[in-house]
């Protein structure tokens, strides 16, 4: 990927929205020995190669969604891939929302943002990005259609990896994007909030659907309301 665009994806990244992010300070986990019933729960399904799913883990404010979201994204990044070692590898992005800061309480930037992480581990989705880019700058602009982003950044990327991690025998790829319900429109409307919710959801279980697609897992953390 040529420096420009790879800079220009930079900037339109949510970086805080990483998990061990500056911003997702202190970073909350399970305390050792504990949920652990719960997470084996959670590892087994995101190990099944059987076919792509969205997990969802809701409850109530305060239960500790987020730590499990956490711990589960450490252990994940602990198992690493690469396209020319075929070392296993699950981790392949995270989003964390946040209604505290501007690129992480919106999805203007989210698709850009789980495109950037896997970029910077597989040298073939970084040059896909790259081409995605050149062919449709516009894929940048934050007011940018999300599910244009989606097909043009995300999807059209990651779908390189299929074979490659096929031949791997790598286990599936995951994603995990918390604190879902901290999603809110740029005009903080809440029928709008509610709406562009409500299309994220959709366009991730689309993006599920593609015969293309690596085998993939997305976790999902959210408030059960």
């Amino acid at each position: 990927m040529s420096e420009g665009t790879w800079e220009k994806l930079s900037q339109v990244t949510a970086k805080g929205a990483e998990h061990d992010s500056r911003e997702c300070y202190p970073h909350p986990k399970c305390l050792e020995g504990t949920r652990v019933t719960l997470l084996d729960y959670i590892y087994g399904l995101l190990d099944k190669k059987e076919k792509n799913q969205i997990i969802w883990l809701h409850g109530k404010a305060g239960v500790g969604k987020s730590a499990v979201a956490s711990t589960v994204a450490e252990r994940m990044k602990s198992l690493k891939v690469t396209e020319q070692t075929c070392i296993e590898t699950q981790h392949a992005g995270t989003f964390f929302f946040s209604h505290k800061h501007t690129k992480q309480r919106t999805t203007s930037y989210f698709f850009a943002t789980l495109a950037y992480q896997p970029a910077t581990n597989f040298p073939s989705v970084r040059t896909h990005v790259n081409r995605a880019i050149l062919d449709n700058p516009a894929l940048l602009d934050p007011d940018k259609s999300v599910r244009d982003q989606m097909k043009g950044l995300f999807l059209r990327s990651l779908r390189r990896l299929q074979v490659r991690l096929r031949e791997c025998g790598s286990p599936p790829l995951v994603f995990i994007v918390d604190a879902l319900d901290e999603c809110t429109s740029e005009s903080l409307n809440e029928d709008k909030s509610k709406s562009e919710l409500a299309e994220l959801i959709f366009l991730l279980a689309q993006a599920l659907r593609d015969p293309e697609l690596p085998m993939t897992h997305i976790l999902v953390t959210s408030r059960s309301e």
